[in-house]
Formats: C-alpha cells, sequence, structure tokens
C-alpha cells in the first residue's frame, strides 16, 4: 500500500468519526430527522474535499483537531447540497452514493429540512473549531461565500436556468466554478488561512491549484456521465444529457473534454512545484481528480 493509500485509508475513518461525533443522535428527538440527516451523510463518498483539508493541512503541519472541524463543516455543506440537489424541484434524482436518495427514504419536507440543519450545524461546528477567534470569523467568511449565492448555490441557480438552452463554454465554466468549483477551493483555503495571508505567494499558489482541481473533477464528472454506469458512479448514469444540461462533453465533445481535464491537472501541479513532499498528498489528489472512475 503506497503512502497515500495508507493516508487515505485513515482519513477516510477520521473524518467518518469525526462527522458522527457532530451529528445528533437519531435516538434525539426529532427522532427521523437527525436519522434522514445521519443517512445522507456517513458512510458515502469519496471524502475527496476532507482529503483536500487533511493534504493542505499536511503541508503546513497543522493540527488534526483543528483539521477536523473544518473537514466536517465542508462535508456537512456538501452533504445538504447533495439532498437538495437531488429533489424533484432541481435534479429530481432518485440514487445517491448507490443509495435512494435522501427524498426517497424518507419523504420530501424531511429531506428539504435535513439540509437545511446540515448547512446550520457546520457553522456551528466551525464556531467550536480548536482555532483563534479571529481565525474562526474568517473561516466562516470563507465558507459562507464558498457555499452561498456567489458560491455553491449560485452554480446550482446557473446550472438551473442553463437547462435546455444554448450557452457558451465560458458560461459552462463560471457554472462549475461556482457550483462544484467554490466548496474545493474552501478546501484550501479555510487551511491555508490559519497559516497564510491571502496575500502571499504559498496561499495563491494553493488557490489557484484548488481552483483547476476543482473544475478538474466536474469535467471529469461529466465525462463519466457519458462514459460510466449507474452501478459504478452510484447515481444515475445518463442523467446530464436527459435533462439537457450544460456539459463538457456536450459543448466540446468527449475528447476535447479529457484533454481539458489533463491540462487543468498539469496546470494544478505546477502550482506545487514550489512546495516540497509534504504537497504530495496534494499532488495525489490532483492525479486522483482526472483519473477516477466514479
Amino acid at each position: 500500500m503506497s503512502s497515500f493509500e495508507t493516508f487515505q485509508q485513515v482519513k477516510l475513518e477520521q473524518i467518518e468519526l469525526a462527522l458522527d461525533s457532530v451529528l445528533p443522535s437519531d435516538t434525539i428527538e426529532p427522532k427521523r430527522l437527525h436519522a434522514a440527516m445521519r443517512y445522507s451523510t456517513l458512510k458515502g463518498g469519496k471524502r475527496i474535499r476532507a482529503m483536500i483539508v487533511y493534504a493542505t493541512g499536511h503541508v503546513f503541519n497543522i493540527a488534526d483537531d483543528a483539521l477536523d472541524s473544518i473537514a466536517c463543516a465542508i462535508e456537512l455543506i456538501h452533504a445538504y447540497s447533495l439532498i437538495h440537489d437531488d429533489l424533484p424541484s432541481m435534479d429530481d434524482d432518485d440514487l445517491r452514493r448507490g443509495k435512494p436518495s435522501c427524498h426517497i427514504a424518507y419523504d420530501e419536507a424531511t429531506a428539504i429540512l435535513a439540509g437545511d440543519a446540515l448547512l446550520t450545524l457546520a457553522f456551528k461546528v466551525l464556531s467550536n473549531a480548536s482555532i483563534s477567534d479571529p481565525q474562526k470569523v474568517r473561516c466562516i467568511q470563507l465558507l459562507s461565500q464558498a457555499a452561498g449565492s456567489r458560491g455553491m448555490v449560485g452554480g446550482q441557480a446557473i446550472d438551473l436556468s442553463n437547462e435546455g438552452r444554448s450557452v457558451t463554454i465560458a458560461e459552462v465554466e463560471s457554472m462549475h466554478l461556482h457550483k462544484t468549483g467554490a466548496l474545493i477551493c474552501a478546501c484550501v483555503t479555510l487551511v491555508a488561512n490559519l497559516k497564510r495571508l491571502p496575500s502571499g505567494n504559498d496561499y495563491l499558489h494553493l488557490k489557484h491549484y484548488a481552483e483547476c482541481i476543482g473544475l478538474a473533477f466536474q469535467v471529469q464528472d461529466d465525462i463519466l456521465d457519458e462514459t460510466s454506469s449507474t452501478d459504478v458512479l452510484g447515481k444515475t448514469q445518463g442523467k446530464d444529457k436527459q435533462t439537457q444540461k450544460a456539459t463538457y462533453p456536450a459543448l466540446i465533445g468527449l475528447k476535447a473534454s479529457q484533454q481539458l481535464a489533463r491540462d487543468l491537472y498539469v496546470d494544478a501541479m505546477s502550482n506545487l512545484s514550489d512546495f516540497d513532499e509534504r504537497a504530495n498528498h496534494l499532488r495525489h489528489i490532483a492525479e486522483f481528480t482526472v483519473s477516477r472512475h466514479a
């Protein structure tokens, strides 16, 4: 097993335990709501966002207790976004992470409330992080922007408005930089902010690295929606084409999309060139992003 595979295994277990500890027990009222929150958050996904948090922390030798809070906050927001994306009024998908979507497993109202509760819980977790109060405020500011109308939520709004209409490649890029890229970028900036000023070279290079892999992640998602299967993806394959989503393969073709993902990988790696071996986990994450099959 490689050092990165060991890192992945250890951190997967770590984030799962951390999330379990911050989520309300499903024995506490309202039990159904808490059960839905846990159902949609635990034991699911690649945890790529948490991995980026921990890998960035490794660059700066930041303690795990601070990183756990940041990773949990981001994973909670990601889980909420998936619940809401799957709703009938949004992307209308019955399958997520290989199991029924939250609104199918429970009901639509419970799913909406579970998403609301996860979003709110994320900021409570950040407020309890083992960092200074000024750092907490800055982290909350960064995450609020990444998750809100100028970030992830705004990207989803743009995505919905683009369905069924002709869009430019620049518009698709802007949508994905908001919808997927903003939260992935926050995985780096929240951590780098603890050790570096936003105007510093280290911070700026890491931020650009994150922007590249955030976009590459979505390009690869678009590719897999055309080339993979529902069983492998854990969500409905071909959904983008069915709903006439604005995707990279639809606009520039499959081969050009694959080349774009490779170009973004090269750009991401170049932004790590000034970092030593402590950034190797980030380098492996970039490689995983463009080579993954699910």
